[in-house]
């Protein structure tokens, strides 16, 4: 068996080993091996006995815990066994603290040790107490915004309208032994920046990835960039459609505006704000791309994020105070509501991706209409051709002969033009039943 997150194999004992012990007693525990080879095989130790009577000392005084450590003996020769549970508490070595990470060993340090420590204590960043910070000095329109909000939305009862904003702020949870927690700074200061570098979000607009045209930072408390970001985003860096039903005016905008509020709230409310960097929204012709600095639950991957899973916000009352609003749901349903909205707009499904602490959220818009196509070089009977399969479902060498009143090879030519040179149609099947459909955008 290969080493893994719970099994680390050693073929001699060196007494540095302690910190391997110590990274699985602050992770999920495991068990380390003493002669072993790297691939699990029993290679035998010396002093097999001796170790048996003097690890558990060495752990107890230096790390101070309790492991079992048994004595293995083999016809290839005798090996430890030492078994190390996870403990609630942080565990160090002389003062450093180790963490079992995969199959590798890892010391942490500043941010990182600092997120350690604050889970062993049962805290979340946003859970911390900041000093020398009164109600008073909070925006007062901040809360009527938040009460009305969530009275309106039924996450309130009435009863908050006329409560003070001492009351609401401990209903909430954002206080701690009479000081305010860092979540309440953020969602209610003027100025949340003087505590915490990069809470603020910028955006701009690309012609490409080199060509900025223009851009806008927007600052102040998490409810007033919500506000003024999607304010910005359906007025200035997006398009929408006028059309009437009756004498009703009625807009649609490029990308559905409840998707792209509810990416924004969970680049808001999921952000690792330990990190200085501000959310950066880009806008481009034919796409939006919002990143934060952030990484999925451990043991998490993309996919467990895009099916059926619990909610667990990294700010969890930062998440709880946009729910009493009525920003959020508290069920884990987020990136499924943003997939339904595109699909119901007709638009490609949002991509999401996490690497490192780059967590992206990118939209794209629907292409499939004659302007976009001109532009990227479809002729008009090409573009006839899409705009049919858009409608259809699908398009056949025949139909584009009917439709275009052209040959059979003009048609093939072009179709194929269409799907290896514009990647916008997929060819399925083979000989008289084949037929093109749209490419997944």
């Amino acid at each position: 068996m290969p080493e893994t997150q719970n099994i680390e194999y050693k073929s001699v004992w060196k007494d540095e080993y302690l910190k391997w012990i110590c990274g699985f007693a602050n992770a999920q525990g495991g068990t380390l091996y003493i002669g072993k080879d790297d691939n699990g095989n029993v290679i035998g130790v010396k002093d097999a006995k001796k170790l048996l009577e003097e690890l558990p000392n060495k752990i107890t005084t230096i790390l101070g815990i309790v492991a079992p450590v048994n004595l293995h003996q083999t016809e290839q020769g005798d090996y430890i066994e030492i078994i190390v549970d996870s403990h609630p508490n942080p565990v160090n070595y002389k003062g450093e603290y180790h963490f079992r990470s995969g199959s590798t060993k890892q010391e942490l340090k500043g941010t990182a040790l600092d997120k350690f420590l604050l889970q062993k204590q049962g805290k979340h960043w946003d859970g911390v107490s900041i000093p020398n910070v009164s109600v008073a000095d909070l925006k007062p329109e901040t809360f009527d915004f938040f009460r009305k909000r969530g009275v309106k939305n039924k996450r309130l009862d009435d009863d908050a309208l006329t409560d003070t904003n001492e009351v609401l702020l401990n209903n909430l949870k954002l206080t701690d032994n009479g000081y305010l927690k860092r979540a309440a700074l953020l969602l209610f200061h003027p100025d949340p920046e003087k505590f915490v570098s990069g809470a603020y979000v910028k955006i701009g607009f690309f012609r490409t990835d080199s060509d900025l045209l223009f851009q806008d930072e927007i600052h102040g408390n998490l409810f007033e960039q919500v506000e003024k970001t999607m304010d910005l985003l359906l007025t200035k860096y997006t398009k929408a459609m006028i059309s009437y039903e009756g004498l009703t005016r009625v807009e649609t905008y490029e990308y559905p505006k409840d998707a792209l509020r509810e990416a924004l709230l969970n680049a808001v409310a999921h952000k690792d704000y330990t990190g200085p960097y501000p959310i950066q929204i880009s806008i481009y012709p034919d796409k939006i791309m919002i990143w934060n600095y952030g990484q999925l639950p451990e043991n998490w991957t993309i996919e467990d994020l895009l099916n059926k899973h619990s909610s667990q916000p990294r700010n969890p009352d930062i998440a709880t105070a946009f729910f009493r609003s009525g920003y959020v749901e508290s069920w884990g349903r987020g990136m499924d509501k943003m997939r339904i909205l595109c699909q119901e707009a007709k638009i490609p499904t949002p991509q999401f991706s996490c690497k490192g602490n780059d967590f992206w959220t990118v939209f794209r818009k629907d292409i499939f209409n004659k302007e976009d196509l001109s532009k990227l070089g479809l002729n008009e009977r090409q573009i006839k051709a899409v705009l049919y399969v858009k409608e259809h479902g699908k398009i056949t060498n025949s139909e584009y002969q009917k439709i275009n009143d052209c040959s059979r090879n003009t048609a093939s030519t072009e179709l194929k033009e269409i799907e290896n040179i514009y990647n916008l149609l997929i060819n399925r099947g083979y000989g008289a039943g084949s037929s093109y459909e749209l490419i997944a955008q």
